[in-house]
């Protein structure tokens, strides 16, 4: 194509979404009309540009399978479009030349960019627990302002260690730590179940806003089940007395929802999903309690009467697995329609079965809660899996290493397994070092994405053993990220837009993002001579101030200059954006 310097050179282009939806398009347009009100460049969207010359003309075409151009600035992308159309004009002045340009017709996903320096990445969590009051409030029936104060204390004590997630027990027996139409006001809230804070508010919105205000996701823990626990008072809000056909009494004093009852299902899944509907959370999570612990029968005739009647061929024990493994599936289903961003996460007994692997011996939980917990992690059902391996090293039936080796070897989809830890069971040093030794073997056996769990958070917040001191000094010395979940979303957010200036020895960094909803932290990196350092900020901070130079205390080692800073993105599901580097020497 040859191009006179005179001549006007029009352009066409399609701009759609990934659903092939066209966005915007023109034809005919005088492209230098572009030059000065598109701001700037797009890092990395000459690659996505296709096009091809037609008479007088460039068709560029933005491809609907690039997820990125939904969330770029049109007039950006004219620009660039003009900018491409002026050098054919600035390249017509010489020798003709042919114009090539390339047509990528199946976009591929660039492979990740190895960096010098990458940023940890582990969960570090621990459950709330408020059934009996284990973890908050501390008693029932303290003020709003006490019980605000104590979770605002534990969140505190979360950041001082580094966590970065909260497991919060929501409902712990049929009952709501949250504004519920579907169940009753928590007795171990308020004192008295069915009434409200007083004065009002919604604890679940305060821990929400609070743990995320201290970058720390938040997920909700349900017990699907437990319908009374004794150390709780029951009167005529408690689902004994609203629900009674679903309600079967066991022994020492609990109360059970009966699992194989379609009822119960409907009911525990509308309760799960109403919170996942109306809150902000991260995470939705079930632990160890499906059918009860204990020996006597659970008293079900009824209901497998009734499947018998219906010509159900399967045995008893089948069925009542069955009736958990529906609802297990059901659940992740429905929070993925919902929000698929929400995890969901699991924490069963550590123990599938004895013998698996044969040295493990101990309590069955497929025989005796009717959990087919390795069913549930094989079929991918879930988002992360914290098995409660509540066992020492060296304790060789039930051997910490051995039960988290065999787990990693039944996920055969590559879900998070971050083991649940019994800190609460600390009792001095030795107690204290075996838990740091754990968190370490988790480390070398799940090396892509670790992660741990404690039981409890009271634990870590009162440092039974020495616990915190081990941990801040140790493993969790520096904060870190929490891992990806490829499966839900594997698309990197849009890199930020950096701008740095040099005032009174300091460097002052300032970002844009276009589009805020994808970003859940910012990272800043840091590097002084060889040496890499981090920061993780929360969404609404965009700017940041960093010293050019740091002196030493003594005068006699030489200062720490500041070479080069850099800027990335990440999104709720742990992916980061491709990273902003700014060299300053």
């Amino acid at each position: 194509m040859n191009i006179a310097k005179d001549k006007v050179v029009s352009i066409e282009y399609t701009l759609t979404n990934d659903h092939g939806e066209v966005l915007d398009s023109s034809s005919g347009k005088d492209p230098l009309a572009y030059m000065h009100g598109g701001g700037g460049l797009i890092s990395g969207l000459e690659k996505k540009l296709e096009g091809k010359v037609k008479g007088d003309k460039l068709i560029a075409i933005i491809p609907p399978g690039e997820s990125s151009m939904n969330r770029i600035n049109t007039a950006r992308i004219i620009h660039l479009i003009s900018l491409l159309i002026t050098g054919l004009i600035l390249a017509s002045c010489t020798t003709p030349q042919p114009i090539i340009i390339p047509v990528q017709s199946v976009p591929v996903k660039p492979a990740p960019v190895k960096h010098d320096f990458e940023i940890p990445r582990e969960f570090r969590a621990a459950w709330v627990a408020t059934v009996a009051n284990i973890d908050w409030p501390s008693k029932p029936g303290l003020s709003t302002e006490q019980q605000q104060a104590e979770a605002i204390s534990l969140l505190d004590s979360a950041v001082i260690l580094n966590l970065n997630a909260i497991i919060f027990q929501v409902r712990p027996q049929c009952d709501a730590l949250y504004e519920s139409d579907l169940e009753p006001w928590s007795y171990f809230l308020t004192g008295e179940q069915g009434s409200p804070p007083d004065p009002y508010y919604d604890p679940l919105t305060f821990w929400v806003a609070e743990a995320h205000k201290r970058g720390l996701e938040l997920h909700t823990w349900f017990n699907p089940y437990r319908a009374h626990h004794p150390s709780g008072k029951k009167n005529e809000t408690s689902v004994i007395s609203t629900h009674p056909d679903i309600v079967r009494k066991i022994d020492k004093g609990y109360y059970w929802l009966d699992p194989a009852k379609q009822e119960t299902q409907d009911y525990s899944y509308e309760v799960v999903m109403d919170v996942v509907r109306r809150y902000d959370i991260d995470g939705v999570h079930f632990d160890d309690y499906f059918y009860p612990y204990g020996n006597d029968p659970f008293p079900d005739d009824d209901t497998w009467q009734t499947y018998l009647v219906h010509r159900g061929k399967l045995g008893r024990d089948d069925w009542r697995r069955n009736a958990v493994n529906v609802f297990i599936k059901r659940v992740y289903d429905g929070i993925k329609a919902e929000k698929s961003w929400v995890k969901f996460g699991l924490s069963p007994f550590g123990i599938w079965r004895p013998g698996n692997p044969p040295s493990i011996q101990g309590y069955d939980q497929y025989d005796k809660l009717y959990a087919d917990a390795k069913l549930w992690l094989n079929e991918g059902w879930v988002d992360y899996w914290t098995p409660q391996l509540y066992w020492p090293t060296r304790q060789l039936p039930q051997s910490y290493p051995v039960l988290l080796g065999w787990w990693t070897r039944e996920n055969t989809h590559d879900r998070n397994l971050w083991p649940g830890l019994f800190t609460s069971k600390i009792k001095d040093e030795a107690g204290a070092l075996e838990n740091f030794s754990q968190i370490m073997i988790t480390r070398g056996m799940v090396p892509d994405g670790p992660g741990n769990v404690h039981f409890s958070m009271k634990a870590l917040q009162r440092n039974y053993g020495g616990i915190s001191d081990i941990l801040i000094a140790g493993p969790y010395a520096k904060p870190a990220l929490i891992p990806p979940s490829p499966w839900l979303d594997d698309q990197a957010p849009a890199a930020p837009l950096v701008e740095v200036d040099h005032k009174a020895g300091n460097i002052h960094i300032n970002w844009l993002h276009e589009n805020l909803e994808d970003v859940n932290h910012w990272v800043v990196y840091e590097q002084r001579g060889n040496h890499w350092t981090y920061t993780i900020l929360s969404p609404e901070n965009e700017v940041m101030v960093l010293p050019l130079m740091i002196r030493s205390e003594d005068g006699l080692t030489p200062p720490e200059v500041l070479n080069q800073i850099a800027v990335t993105a990440i999104d709720r599901l742990g992916n980061e954006s491709e990273r902003v580097n700014i060299s300053l020497r």
